[in-house]
């Protein structure tokens, strides 16, 4: 198993104060889809870094590849709205995880 580091870019810097009712919409799916991965073991943590150049997504993932990774980030429910949603996905390879 293999730790990963994800970041959801928003589709502009102030998504976080001014999206739309679809858009909210659009990130309650995406946050069922998060816990379920965790609920299967998948996701260490995640959340909304309030950064004020602009608020985004961090998840810590564990994966048996980097593909498996990049499969799960693609079928985001933000990323499958073709909105302009993006996502980073960075290898860990020194991480460590809290019993």
């Amino acid at each position: 198993m293999s730790d990963f580091f994800l970041r959801l870019n928003a589709p502009r810097a102030t998504f976080a104060q001014d999206m739309s009712d679809d858009e909210r919409q659009l990130m309650g799916h995406h946050v069922l889809y998060w816990r379920d991965a965790m609920a299967r073991g998948h996701v260490l943590a995640f959340g909304m870094v309030a950064d004020p150049k602009g608020a985004f997504g961090v998840g810590i993932m564990r994966f048996d590849s980097g593909e498996q990774a990049r499969k799960f980030a693609d079928n985001d429910p933000t990323i499958q709205s073709n909105t302009g949603f993006s996502m980073d996905i960075l290898p860990m390879p020194m991480g460590a995880v809290r019993p």
